[in-house]
């Protein structure tokens, strides 16, 4: 039974969040129309995550590169995950400690008027919260995709 109401419970959630984005998609609209003027104005669009979110933004980047339906013909559109090279993880992790493995290449590669995503399940994620705070100072604007109540992240996570 406890289970069940587990289950029933993220359902719930899940289905208010839904209701509540129908009736108000504003915030969605604000992230489509940023990122639609950030490609427009030669500007890339970058993730970043860690475990499972790690994943989410090498696939959104993906669908971004490629094309996010196969009935579609676009232009390939740029985006980068920022968890795709171990060598570069790595060496940052060593170098500047786990915390700095999306900020410090971000400050290489990121540039004013691009758009940073941090996926953060917890929305604690040092490392994520590191990286939105290095996009904001370089003039980068932030997403954050969080779960639960945004936790820390929640604070920078849309930023234009």
């Amino acid at each position: 039974m406890r289970e069940f109401n587990r289950i029933q419970e993220s359902l719930r959630r899940s289905a208010e969040l839904k209701a509540a984005l129908a009736a108000d998609p504003a915030p969605i609209i604000a992230v489509v129309d940023c990122c639609a003027q950030a490609i427009a104005a030669g500007h890339k669009l970058m993730f970043c995550g860690n475990g499972g979110s790690a994943a989410d933004a090498q696939h959104l980047a993906t669908e971004l590169l490629i094309r996010l339906r196969g009935s579609v013909a676009r232009n390939s559109w740029p985006a980068l995950a920022l968890t795709l090279d171990p060598a570069m993880l790595t060496a940052a992790g060593n170098d500047f400690g786990f915390d700095e493995v999306f900020a410090r290449p971000l400050q290489g590669l990121g540039r004013a008027g691009d758009v940073l995503f941090g996926i953060t399940t917890s929305g604690k994620s040092a490392n994520i919260l590191r990286a939105l705070e290095t996009a904001r100072k370089l003039g980068i604007t932030t997403v954050g995709l969080l779960g639960g109540d945004g936790g820390p992240a929640h604070t920078w996570a849309y930023y234009s």
